[in-house]
């Protein structure tokens, strides 16, 4: 029923940019919250970034702060993750999800996308 499509990523050398975006259906987008996550190599999911329901930022991981930017497009029910200034621990399997209730670090989203591989070379 509820389907997160996710798309954008790929091979980029360090210091370059690529834009995530995440196609939402079967759910009434416009009351959902959502995050962003990334899985590197060999480590745990972590945390990117929140948004909530309407595309007010709740949060940003230090890592990535000021570099890469979450916004959303209720009207097409997607969002959208702008990865500047890449470097090379960016690399991870970058996943969206969306939740009802508000997105947190420690309160990871009730849906995922499949996820799709960002490679940043050196």
């Amino acid at each position: 029923q509820v389907q997160l499509v996710e798309s954008g990523g790929g091979l980029v050398q360090a210091g370059g940019s690529l834009r995530l975006s995440c196609q939402a259906s079967g759910l009434n987008f416009s009351t959902y919250a959502a995050g962003w996550f990334r899985q590197p190599p060999g480590k745990e999911r972590e945390f990117v970034a929140a948004i909530d329901s309407s595309g007010r930022l709740t949060g940003y991981a230090d890592t990535v702060k000021g570099r890469f930017t979450f916004s959303r497009d209720n009207a097409e029910n997607r969002v959208y993750l702008q990865l500047n200034n890449l470097k090379p621990e960016d690399t991870a399997i970058y996943y969206c999800g969306a939740s009802t209730t508000p997105i947190l670090p420690i309160r990871p989203p009730v849906y995922w996308g499949q996820g799709t591989q960002v490679t940043v070379s050196s």
